[in-house]
Parts: structure tokens; C-alpha cells; sequence
């Protein structure tokens, strides 16, 4: 039994990965088509989300057989339940690639200001969440505790450049109001990016309770509640 369910696992961990490099592979690709605004290179992400769709179903379906046919338990077990957990986040970060390419593909500009776009750190914000998904896929493979902790503090860089960029877009929208719907579509995708770092953190969060069964999720609510009470 024991060797039969570390094959399954291995499997899984398997499967994970290979959604974890198409969905990096999205976000990098739709990152790109805003920045080059390259309608085919969107029309692309927007094909391969299938991929993606199918992909998460194929990992729930995995993770049900094996809880159900095996009944993993401790660290085993921990280790499907973040799997579970993690291939969720995947799929939304899947999601919000799609949202980005969306954009492109729709928008009737032909080219997008290139002084705005270094304003709105687009370029800066799409190399944050792709190196925080990079991170939290090394900390997962080679069980770094410390890398997966690291990435929390990553995402304060994304939170920074979306709560500036309304104050850019309506300066920029003074000088170009025929611009209405570009900014507001733009807003859009910082906003995608600022989410997409957020279940980012949330794999995180998975990987080091995988790793050293630390439920981090509500830990700040939890310590609040309890301010004063010994």
C-alpha cells in the first residue's frame, strides 16, 4: 500500500508542475501581449485557458481517487489537501491571463502609450507575479520553508503599483479623455495582477502548511481576537 500511494503522489506532484509551467507560461504571454499589444499572442492564451480548465479537473479528479482509495493520512495527507488547494489557485491565475488577453483582443487601439504603460509599472508588476510563481513552484519541489515565506513579503510591491495607478490614469485622463475605456480596461489588468499575487500568497501559505503544518490563512484575525486575553 504504502509504495502504491507514493506512486499516486509522485504522479500528482507531477501533474501539479505541469499546470504550474502553463499557467506561468499564460500569465508571461499575456503580460506580453499588453505590452507589445500583439492581438495574436492573446488570441493564443485565450485558446490554451482549455488547457488549463481541463488540466484543474484532471488534478480534483486525481485528488479524489486518491483520498478515496488510499486514506492518506499526517504529512501525506497534507500534501493532497495543498495539492487540492493549490491547483485551485492555479486555475484562477489561469483566469485572470485570460481577463489580460481579453483586453487586447477586443480593445480598438492599435497601439497603447508607451510612457503611460511606464507609469502604470505594468512591465515591473508582470515580472513580480512571475517571479513569485516561480518561487513558490522551487519551494515546493525542493520543500524550502524559507523561500516560501519569503514570497509574502513580494507581494507588497504589487499592492503598491495598484493603489498608485488610479492616481495615474485619471492625471493621464485630463490630458486624454477620448482615452476613457483604454484606462479603465488597463485598471482592469493591474487589478488582475494585484489579484493574481494574492493566490500566489495563498499557494504559499499551502506549501508551508505542507511543509511544517502551519495554518497561516486567518493567523492575523486569529492573533487580533486573542490580543489581551491571557
Amino acid at each position: 500500500m504504502v509504495k502504491f500511494i507514493e506512486s499516486e503522489l509522485t504522479s500528482l506532484k507531477k501533474e501539479v508542475n505541469e499546470m504550474w509551467t502553463l499557467v506561468y507560461n499564460q500569465l508571461d504571454r499575456a503580460g506580453e501581449s499588453v505590452l507589445t499589444f500583439n492581438r495574436d499572442l492573446a488570441q493564443q492564451v485565450i485558446v490554451r485557458e482549455k488547457r488549463v480548465n481541463a488540466f484543474e479537473l484532471k488534478i480534483d479528479s486525481d485528488v479524489e481517487d486518491i483520498i478515496a482509495l488510499y486514506n492518506p493520512v499526517a504529512i501525506d495527507l497534507r500534501f493532497v489537501l495543498a495539492m487540492f488547494k493549490i491547483n485551485s489557485d492555479l486555475e484562477r491565475l489561469g483566469d485572470f491571463a485570460e481577463g489580460i488577453a481579453r483586453f487586447v483582443v477586443r480593445s480598438d487601439e492599435t497601439a497603447l502609450d508607451g510612457e503611460l504603460l511606464r507609469e502604470l509599472r505594468i512591465e515591473e508588476m508582470q515580472r513580480q507575479v512571475l517571479g513569485m510563481l516561480e518561487m513558490t513552484k522551487t519551494a515546493l519541489n525542493e520543500e524550502d520553508l524559507d523561500l516560501a515565506l519569503a514570497v509574502f513579503g513580494k507581494d507588497n510591491l504589487l499592492d503598491q503599483i495598484n493603489a498608485d495607478a488610479p492616481g495615474v490614469l485619471t492625471k493621464y485622463l485630463g490630458k486624454h479623455p477620448d482615452c476613457f475605456l483604454t484606462c479603465l480596461e488597463l485598471g482592469t489588468v493591474i487589478r488582475k495582477l494585484e489579484r493574481a499575487g494574492d493566490h500566489i500568497t495563498n499557494i504559499a501559505e499551502e506549501i508551508v502548511f505542507f511543509i511544517d503544518a502551519k495554518v497561516l490563512k486567518h493567523s492575523r484575525k486569529v492573533d487580533e481576537r486573542f490580543i489581551g486575553k491571557e
